[in-house]
């Protein structure tokens, strides 16, 4: 399992950005979008800050149409689970938590699939891309959850343990070898199952993306934490928040696709910027 990393101080300049970021967001409704960078402070690690590996990561049509893939994706998915299941919130992720009780956060629209913001306190979390707790049979629509499946898959693959992997962002792991994996079937159909998340060249569920909407349409303000906007669901929501004249603000290491629309872009840690947020908005 990955180390959990330690917040580190605002230098000066992030921590004036900061302060603007404040007496912009002060008094108003904030949605809240959230990535991957939001999560690397509870050791999870990040598909596309700093020093990330160069990854392909599987298409949804690969999984369905291929036996091979599906034996790779879920012993990966296997091993990734067990070991994001004992990771903890962090301190940003509870700071998000407090400041919807205070009244500031409308609701938190995420990317990540990690079930963190349910975990620290958040009420109300629109998972855009699934939740690995979660999971779903694509013959008839049974839902299960994930413990159970994982319990199977113990049962069915007890070699697993000794495995050689490696961990990678979003619930998965490298195994390198899986010819003897076998697949986990629905038990009400036989059907195939699949963690009730959004592959590559998957569409994000309309229903999902119009609660994520909805959250955005109630809000005075858009507050982007840890994410580098590539993803096309959180540029539409971006689009809308410039559609209603509502002000965003990005918190991001590194460049993303709304730097050029964000009223303020500050390159900091998340973590750290709540702290400073939530002592000002609660203040």
């Amino acid at each position: 399992m990955s180390i959990a990393a330690a917040p580190v101080e605002l230098d000066a300049a992030a921590r004036a950005m900061v302060d603007q970021a404040a007496e912009l967001l002060a008094g108003r409704r904030v949605a809240v979008l959230t990535g991957a960078g939001v999560s690397t402070d509870s050791g999870i690690p990040d598909y596309r800050g700093a020093g990330a590996p160069v990854r392909t990561p599987m298409t949804y049509s690969q999984f369905l149409a291929d036996e091979p893939y599906r034996k790779r994706y879920w012993a990966g998915s296997h091993l990734g689970w067990r070991r994001f299941s004992s990771v903890s919130p962090n301190a940003g992720h509870r700071t998000l938590a407090e400041l919807e009780e205070g009244g500031v956060v409308t609701g938190i629209v995420t990317q990540n699939v990690d079930g963190l913001h349910v975990r620290a306190g958040s009420r109300r979390v629109v998972d855009l891309h699934g939740s690995m707790e979660r999971v779903a049979c694509l013959h008839c629509g049974q839902m299960f959850d994930r413990h159970a499946i994982a319990e199977r898959i113990a049962l069915l693959n007890p070699w697993l343990d000794d495995a050689e992997s490696t961990l990678n962002p979003d619930g998965d792991a490298e195994v390198a070898d899986v010819s003897r994996f076998a697949v986990p079937e629905c038990s009400v159909c036989g059907g195939t199952l699949k963690p009730d998340i959004v592959f590559f060249g998957e569409f994000v569920p309309p229903v999902k993306f119009e609660e994520a909407r909805g959250i955005v349409a109630r809000s005075d303000a858009l507050l982007v934490l840890g994410s580098s906007l590539v993803v096309n669901s959180g540029v539409r929501l971006l689009g809308l928040a410039s559609k209603k004249r509502i002000p965003t603000i990005i918190v991001n290491r590194g460049i993303t696709k709304g730097d050029s629309r964000a009223a303020l872009k500050i390159e900091a840690g998340t973590t750290e910027t709540l702290a400073v947020l939530r002592d000002a908005l609660l203040a």
